[in-house]
């Protein structure tokens, strides 16, 4: 059975007349005619009682009739939320990103995405790279904003470097100012009360390695949280954070900002998505204006 019958047979089911059939579908009435036989050959019964000037439905016709309809409706649905997808005006993204990037660069990118494409659902899930990483293999995001270099690299991953980000000190504007002037050394770090990432935060492990490597333990005096309360720690006097420049810039309200002396700390931020896969079409769209940005 093919869809094409289908059409036919409910075409010549609707006007009650093979030439007028023809003409609703635009196609030749003999060829329409060979593939209404064909379907019946095909059921095994005849569909159409034919009669000069009179063609009315056989009992098995009238059983035929109200399912053909109904899977071409269907056909007609699935090709419309097609180009709807195509088209950009109904789907979703699922875009996993560290805390931090929803924090500085995100916001104003997905307003843009959103005003542009209203219709396109936006599930966002925050995690470190890791679980990002993880994430994305089994196929639970179309796109995530990671830190370079990845904690495990994958071969299954394409990443796709989109900015470099200069990192900072934030503190208190009513605690003494950490370093010795308009800038903080690493070292200078030592014995500051640092207030740290939780496990598995990109920023703690990059700034646990660079105190270490000018010889010394950071000292925590408050650890285990996520951007949001790291930053609302800091404006309460408790302690310095090492934090990227954008979040600082976007949520410096209460914050003294200081940015390291050269050559400083720096992260790399890459969008990742499956080799395997293509992303959709409005991930791909999205992708296209986070690297435009």
């Amino acid at each position: 059975m093919q869809f094409q019958q289908l059409q036919y047979f409910v075409a010549v089911a609707e006007t009650r007349h093979f030439t007028r059939a023809a003409d609703v579908v635009h196609v030749a009435q003999p060829s329409l005619s060979q593939q209404i036989k064909a379907l019946e050959r095909e059921l095994g019964a005849d569909l159409f009682l034919r009669a000069r000037g009179n063609i009315t439905l056989t009992d098995a016709g009238e059983a035929l009739l109200p399912l053909a309809r109904r899977i071409l409706a269907d056909a007609d649905t699935a090709r419309h939320e097609v180009l709807e997808l195509v088209q950009l005006r109904s789907g979703r993204i699922r875009l996993g990103a560290t805390p931090s990037l929803c924090t500085g660069l995100l916001p104003d990118v997905l307003r843009a995405f959103h005003d542009r494409y209203p219709g396109i659902r936006l599930l966002i899930e925050e995690g470190g790279s890791h679980d990002l990483v993880r994430e994305l293999a089994r196929g639970a995001l179309d796109l995530a904003l990671v830190v370079l270099p990845l904690p495990t690299p994958s071969p299954a991953l394409t990443t796709v470097e989109l900015l470099r980000e200069d990192l900072v000190v934030v503190s208190s504007p009513e605690a003494p100012a950490p370093g010795r002037g308009r800038t903080v050394r690493i070292s200078d770090l030592e014995g500051e009360r640092l207030v740290m990432f939780r496990h598995g935060y990109d920023l703690r492990e990059l700034t646990v390695a660079a105190c270490r490597a000018e010889g010394f333990e950071p000292d925590f005096a408050v650890e285990g949280g996520e951007m949001d309360a790291v930053l609302g720690f800091v404006r309460a006097g408790l302690g310095v954070a090492v934090v990227p420049r954008m979040v600082a810039t976007k949520s410096g309200r209460g914050l003294r900002v200081t940015p390291l002396a050269r050559p400083g700390l720096h992260r790399t931020i890459a969008l990742a998505h499956r080799s395997d896969v293509a992303p959709p079409r409005a991930a791909r769209e999205l992708q296209r204006m986070l690297l435009e940005r």
